[in-house]
């Protein structure tokens, strides 16, 4: 059953009826790529996750595949460096992008993963779905609505996830998210999920997202 799609008009509320997790059967890691190398040839699709590097992408990652460390947990921002692709089921892949924002990053590094964005996005040869992840407990930086904006250009499926949800009461999640989306210009039928990788909060929304958008 098709599942409805959440929309950026925020009201607390789970605007999507979720269909049961993805089982998740196999994960084998396929390799990293980055600028200037070329991407993988692929005729799958896939889902690209990209987020501020200390915005718990590797948790988000490992949350929804059910796995303790297929993406590697850091206390210190900033270690992964390239594109970074695993193999899902046989069926997709699932692409872990370099996090950004990192302060203590060279400027040459900084500059390569910039490359390696556009390098993904503008890609048009892939039949990929973008996920934005945004910190619930603040406001979305300016590297943020930058990422949002490069994503949103691109006119693939696309999903804003917020994460550490658990970190922040209910009522300060709502307006969180509904002040992050008054702010954010985003198309009517991007995705929203709040998310905790400590309470699960949010994945089996995640997954039917990924399973709608990349017509799993």
């Amino acid at each position: 059953m098709a599942t409805k799609r959440c929309e950026p008009d925020y009201n607390g509320r789970p605007t999507e009826t979720a269909k049961p997790d993805m089982q998740v059967r196999s994960v084998q890691f396929f390799g990293s790529f980055g600028y200037p190398a070329g991407l993988p040839d692929n005729l799958r699709p896939e889902v690209a996750i990209f987020g501020r590097s200390n915005v718990g992408k590797s948790s988000l990652i490992n949350t929804i595949l059910g796995r303790r460390s297929e993406a590697r947990v850091s206390k210190t921002p900033g270690k992964t460096r390239s594109a970074n692709y695993f193999n899902i089921n046989d069926k997709f892949f699932l692409v872990d992008m370099p996090g950004y924002g990192y302060a203590k990053a060279p400027k040459t590094e900084r500059a390569r993963f910039q490359k390696l964005y556009e390098q993904y996005i503008e890609a048009d040869d892939r039949r990929s779905a973008m996920i934005q992840l945004i910190d619930a407990r603040h406001d979305p930086t300016d590297l943020d609505i930058e990422s949002i904006g490069r994503l949103r250009r691109s006119r693939r499926p696309f999903c804003l996830v917020f994460t550490k949800a658990d970190k922040v009461s209910r009522g300060k999640l709502d307006a969180s998210i509904t002040r992050a989306l008054r702010d954010i210009d985003v198309r009517r039928d991007t995705g929203v999920v709040p998310f905790s990788s400590v309470t699960g909060q949010g994945k089996r929304e995640l997954w039917a997202w990924i399973e709608s958008a990349l017509a799993l």
